[in-house]
């Protein structure tokens, strides 16, 4: 605990003329920006005297994120907060009497180390339950089971087959951070090998450079431009500094009809934050596409119907925190932000062959380690609290 809380002090830059306390809290379903500011008794001038896109960022703070206050322990008064905003960045909120509103508001990246680790069992259970039970990640086994749910019958699987793989794992504070990146893996069932690898884009591939992603996103509108790409740091080019745009914008003219990028359920119809006019599709495998600043929205669109993708689910507009008629298109897997274009359909459903030549490089490469990691023996893991919390992970 010492440990963590030295830490933390250092990231919120140890104010030491201060007898201070550090909270950690979980960010509840429909807490807003401003009702944080309220509660925490901070002027609500902080929020509106912000620029637009930091506005915007304010709404991407998502429901179960945990959070870090710094208090005055006498008059409990905050003199720092840290609030994620997806795995790479988080809002940084401190004291500053020259400000109208007493505090300065900015994003910084959030510090982590990572790992690639390696994990390799003999099934008595479903694979799942064996990555659980070896690991007790379950972030891990649950993105396990959805990337063989592409390629593979999971429920074919059966005793005494085999699993391996390696990922690529996030540290923070000497615990799991974020989600893990699976880069290469296999079942071994029947007797024969079923692989999967990562490769630029993302998206799964198996050993012949054929996609196994099930999952397609659409452009879901005729744009002009895109007038602001994804971005976990990008330069403001008038305030110089980097802040994140965690989604792409689209420049078309108001009124300009918005589809479903995929196939889903409404989840969420009405004004959110910044976003204004705002509607929210939950898609299979745990994505979400966000639609921000629409004029309207479609007749009958309510919460809890099922669209197909190229439904008309609303019309562009500039509601909300916005300069010009747009379409603002976020892309989550799981609540984390992820940029769109990498997965609209735009690749085909094998690699080029102008890519295959590297590809097939980073395959045998893969193999390579995936034949060491068995070689170990059933089951194989090195536990991941042999990672500890070191100050490397800090970012002032």
């Amino acid at each position: 605990m010492y440990l963590m809380k030295h830490i933390i002090v250092i990231l919120l830059s140890a104010m030491s003329s201060f007898a201070a306390t550090i909270q950690e809290n979980i960010w509840a379903n429909g807490e807003t920006f401003l009702g944080f500011l309220e509660q925490n008794n901070i002027s609500q001038s902080l929020y509106y005297n912000l620029p637009t896109e930091d506005k915007e960022l304010a709404t991407e703070i998502i429901a179960g994120s945990k959070y870090f206050l710094l208090k005055d322990e006498k008059s409990n008064e905050i003199l720092q907060a840290l609030i994620p905003i997806g795995e790479q960045n988080q809002i940084h909120i401190y004291k500053n009497e020259k400000d109208v509103s007493g505090f300065v508001f900015r994003t910084i990246p959030v510090r982590y180390f990572e790992k690639q680790q390696s994990v390799a069992v003999e099934l008595n259970s479903s694979p799942y339950n064996e990555i659980m039970s070896i690991t007790g990640d379950t972030r891990l086994a649950n993105e396990f089971a959805i990337a063989f749910k592409r390629s593979f019958n999971i429920s074919d699987i059966q005793r005494q087959d085999k699993i391996a793989m390696l990922y690529n794992r996030k540290y923070r504070l000497g615990k799991p951070y974020g989600s893990p990146e699976i880069v290469a893996a296999f079942v071994h069932s029947r007797g024969k090998p079923h692989y999967l690898f990562t490769y630029k884009d993302g998206s799964y591939y198996n050993e012949k450079g054929e996609s196994l992603m099930q999952f397609f996103l659409t452009v879901p509108l005729k744009y002009s431009r895109i007038s602001s790409p994804f971005s976990h740091a990008r330069k403001h080019p008038i305030l110089g500094y980097k802040r994140p745009h965690l989604g792409v914008d689209y420049a078309a003219p108001m009124g300009t009809a918005i589809w479903a990028a995929g196939d889903g359920v409404v989840s969420f119809v009405g004004n959110k934050g910044g976003y204004g006019k705002t509607v929210i599709i939950s898609h299979a495998e745990g994505f979400k596409t966000l639609y921000g600043h629409v004029s309207r929205y479609a007749k009958g669109l309510k919460v809890g119907k099922r669209v197909k993708q190229g439904s008309l689910i609303a019309y562009v507009g500039s509601s909300g925190l916005s300069t010009g008629p747009h379409l603002h298109l976020g892309l989550y897997k799981n609540g984390q932000a992820i940029n769109p274009t990498r997965n609209i359909k735009v690749k085909k459903k094998s690699l080029p062959q102008n890519e295959l030549k590297e590809f097939n490089a980073l395959v045998a490469h893969y193999k390579t380690q995936l034949q060491e990691v068995v070689a170990q023996g059933y089951p194989f893991y090195v536990a991941a609290n042999e990672y500890k919390a070191n100050p490397d992970e800090v970012i002032k």
